[in-house]
This record gives C-alpha cells, structure tokens and sequence, in this order.
C-alpha cells in the first residue's frame, strides 16, 4: 500500500525545491559554453506526456521531440536526465546539474520568483479528476462538504493552486504523496484506494484511455501556460530558445509534434474503452503468441498488429461485416486467395497473412517516407484501397500538399467523398473519413497496448 502523508510546512520549500530563504545564484553554463561542449543538457521525468520509450525501444514524447529540436537547432547533441519527481527537477536544476528543465512544467508565479521560464509552448487546464461509480463532486464546495479522499502529488504546480483555493477555501483539505507520480495516482483512483486527485487536461487526456472509468468532474484553473525552465541569469540561452520556437511554430512543426501526441486521440469514449479493457483480459491471450509470431515474421511492432486486428474485429476470429469480409482480421476473399489463406476462420492464418498483407502495402510507398508515416498511409490503403490511396495522394499534390505526410493526407482523404473531387480523381469515389477514422483508433489501441504489454 503507498504511503501518504500531509505536508503542513514550508509550502515553498516542496513547490522549488529549497527552503524560503535558498537562492540560485550563478551555477550554470552560458550559451557559447554549451555550443563548444556539443552538448544540452536537459532534466525531464518518464511520462507519455514528457520522455518515454515507444514500444520499439527508441525514446519518444512531446518534450523529447522539441527539445531535440531545439538541439538540432544549436547543432548539439542533448542529454536527457530523467528524475522521479517535479521537487527532484527543479532541486537538480538548481544545483546547476543541468542547462534546462522540460517536463510538461508549468509556469507558477512561486517558481518565476527562483526560475526564468523559457517562452509558453502549450496551454493546460487543472482538472479534478475521480472515478465512476464513486464519489463525484460537481464543486470545490461539494468536494469540501463531501469530506473527498484527495490526493495530489507534492511538489507539482497542483499543490501550489489549492494553496490559493485554499486561501477562499479554508476548510479544503488534501494528502500529498512524495511516492507516486500523477500517472500513478490515477491508478490509485482507479482501484478506488482514493477518491479524486488533480491533474492536467493533457495528462488526463491521455490516461483516461488506460483507465477508462475516470472521470474529469471540473476545472480548477483557468488555462495555464507550460514552458521550459532555466537557471536564473541564463538569458542568452532563453533568448536563444524563444528564437527558436517562434521559427519551428511558423514552420509547422510545432503543430506537427503536438498532433503526433494529442491530436490523433479520438474524443474519449467509455464504453468502447471499457469493452477494450475487457477484450484485453478475456480474448487477447488466445492470440498474442501469433501476434509475436507474426510481428517478427514480417518486422511490424506486435502491438500495432494486435490494435489492427482489434479494430478490425474485437479479436473475435469468426467476424463478419455486411460486405463480405470476415475473420480476425476482416480478410476479402480476394486478398485471402492472393494470400494463400484457405479458411478466414482460422485465426492463425489470418493474423499471418493480415500481417504479410500490410507488409506489402508498406513496401508499394517509396523508401524514403518517413515513419510513422509510411505505416500510417499502409493503413489507410488496407482500410479504403490501395487504389484509393493513389487517389488521395495525387489530389494532395493538386492541392499544394505534402503526398507523404499522413496529417496531410488525413485531411485530402475525406474530399474523396465530395464530387468536385473525386470525378476527376481515376478511381472515383470513396468514403475518405473512414481511413482517417480507422489509423486514428489503430494508433489509439496501439499506444493502449504498448502500456499494457510492458
């Protein structure tokens, strides 16, 4: 059982990571140091919000992507350190162990009075985050009068709002964990160990498709702006960055490490995520030695493979659609002949040749598409045509858009349903948004997956 425990003193002392009377003074590299040592480095914390690792092994998440970046930028390398809690970052960068912090930090006016913020990059809100099925307070003051078992985690920027609150509020309580991170805590709620706990709107985004009984029961805060931290003084370096940011947003690029991250998450839905948590313990045994098999077989992530064939049939091996195709992974009877697939029904064969099918669909894009894009397009042509695809693709190039980047094929596929379109398009009309809809959930229940399978 994790240990709780309410901090009562030196509020200050938890929200930095010093006591009321600590300063920073001058312990940190310039930007010309940094250029000549080839290196940033960065403090971070594991979580799909931050750094992560994907299930490919390789690091992944918002911060890493900007940061690395930014990096290219300077034409450095970076090194990240990861520690376990808001209170051991900012302690460390204040220590001088590092050039920067990006952890998904909000910007708070106690840490501007220790820190220099780097320029806003994203807005959050504060959420009051409890379970279905629990206690579900619609207020601050039904929270109150309701006696909730609340928990926050210490040292975050949650800590330091119900501070405020706190100050109109004076019969608010709460407990403070120094053992767990937010995503943990969720699960606490989950196991309804606690009652609510407080969190920001993109972290719940996210968890909410691991633990799909939470419930978001109100805002907190107005939005609030996430940034970068540095060292008091290192402004060159700050000057540097907001540069850089202002340039990598106008490009685009901003937008597109936002999207890969958020963007593609489907407005939540319950039931259909309960029904997958539930699919998962009951059905997803039965098959995951072929899903292995069948991902180092034809070099496609396990988990990737194993949401496909979820969408395609909730892993039940005798699906049928009203067009005809059938199996676990929803087969025509053309593509199963090509594929030397005798029976539909079997669900070894048609997880292999599923799998051996969208292979092949990755091997007709050229090469030099990136990933995930290359997967991203595959999928699309498994779920509307090939054909279709060449369709879409072409269309793109018409209208000034990138042929091989999937956020902007996802937004020409749909037009091939609109018939000044798709009458001059070779292979005519097609339900556009449904490919979209269809990689939007496969890379929904992959990443649900990749939790999962850890």
């Amino acid at each position: 059982m994790t240990a709780f425990y309410r901090t009562c003193f030196a509020v200050a002392l938890i929200l930095t990571g010093f006591g009321c009377g600590g300063s920073l003074g001058d312990d940190h590299r310039n930007l010309d140091e940094i250029r000549e040592a080839g290196k940033l480095v960065v403090l971070t914390r594991n979580a799909p919000t931050t750094y992560h690792f994907n299930a490919q092994g390789n690091p992944a998440g918002p911060e890493y992507d900007l940061v690395t970046a930014f990096a290219g930028h300077l034409g450095v390398e970076v090194e990240f350190k990861v520690k376990n809690s808001m209170s051991e970052i900012l302690e460390a960068l204040k220590q001088g162990e590092a050039d920067l912090a990006a952890a998904g930090i909000t910007k708070t006016d106690l840490r501007g009075k220790h820190f220099l913020f780097g320029p806003a990059y994203q807005e959050v809100t504060q959420q009051i985050v409890c379970r279905r099925g629990g206690v579900q307070p619609d207020s601050l003051e039904e929270l109150i009068e309701k006696n909730v078992s609340f928990v926050v985690v210490a040292g975050t920027s949650y800590e330091e709002n119900l501070e405020k609150l706190k100050a109109k509020h004076p019969d608010l309580s709460w407990t403070t964990t120094t053992d767990t991170d937010t995503e943990e805590v969720f699960e606490l709620v989950w196991e309804k160990e606690i009652d609510c706990t407080v969190a920001d709107s993109t972290i719940v985004k996210i968890n909410r498709r691991y633990y799909p009984e939470l419930t978001v029961q109100f805002n907190i805060t107005k939005p609030e702006s996430l940034a970068w931290v540095l060292p008091q003084g290192a402004d060159d370096l700050n000057d540097e960055i907001e540069d850089w940011l202002e340039e990598f947003s106008n490009s685009g690029d901003y937008d597109a490490v936002i999207a890969k991250y958020y963007k593609y998450i489907p407005k939540f839905d319950y039931v259909n995520i309960a029904t997958f948590q539930r699919h998962f313990r009951e059905r997803y045994p039965k098959y995951k030695n072929l899903f292995e098999k069948a991902s180092q077989q034809y070099g496609l992530p396990h988990n990737l493979l194993a949401a496909q064939a979820y969408q395609e049939s909730k892993w039940n091996p005798r699906a049928k659609s009203p067009t005809g195709v059938r199996g676990i992974m929803m087969l025509t009877l053309v593509t199963a002949k090509s594929l030397g697939v005798k029976s539909r029904l079997d669900p070894k064969a048609s997880i292999m040749a599923g799998a051996k099918y969208l292979h092949k669909l990755k091997q007709r894009f050229k090469e030099e598409i990136s990933e995930p894009d290359r997967t991203f397009l595959a999928l699309a042509a498994y779920n509307v045509g090939r054909a279709h695809m060449h369709d879409a693709q072409k269309l793109a190039r018409d209208l000034g858009k990138d042929p091989h980047s999937w956020e902007d094929i996802k937004e020409v596929l749909p037009l091939l349903s609109q018939k000044k379109y798709y009458k001059k398009l070779k292979y005519g009309y097609a339900r556009g948004r449904e490919p979209v809809r269809y990689v939007q959930r496969v890379r929904d229940y992959a990443n649900i997956l990749a939790r999962e399978l850890k």
